[in-house]
């Protein structure tokens, strides 16, 4: 995994998890990334990104994230959101809040049909 990639996995996961208020369980669940991908000067920069403005952290990060991920191949947009979907998931629900946010996303991803079939199954 490239260092962008390791950014923009940390920042997707953190800015997710923060939308509603980090818990516990996902601080865990994000220094658990961090170790599996040597990512954590990439967590640091996420969570310093989020911390800059907490209010605007999502818009932010979707802005930024829309001009990184344009470029990535559909297999890879649809890697990132089901991991997402996934990460979401250990705690054995999704806020309304956290689907929405992921909705967003996969829809400025085009990837939006993918998402909701994950959703289904």
């Amino acid at each position: 995994m490239t260092e962008e990639e390791k950014r923009v996995y940390m920042l997707l996961k953190a800015v997710i998890y923060h939308y509603h208020g980090l818990d516990e369980l996902e601080k865990v669940d994000l220094e658990e990334t961090a170790n599996q991908y040597d990512a954590h000067e990439q967590l640091k920069w996420a969570l310093d990104f989020i911390a800059k403005d907490y209010l605007t952290s999502f818009d932010r990060a979707r802005t930024y994230l829309n001009e990184i991920i344009g470029d990535y191949t559909k297999v890879k947009r649809i890697e990132l959101i089901n991991m997402v979907w996934q990460a979401n998931n250990l705690k054995g629900y999704v806020t309304e809040m956290e689907a929405t946010a992921m909705l967003k996303l996969a829809k400025d991803w085009s990837v939006e049909k993918e998402l909701i079939e994950m959703v289904l199954r």
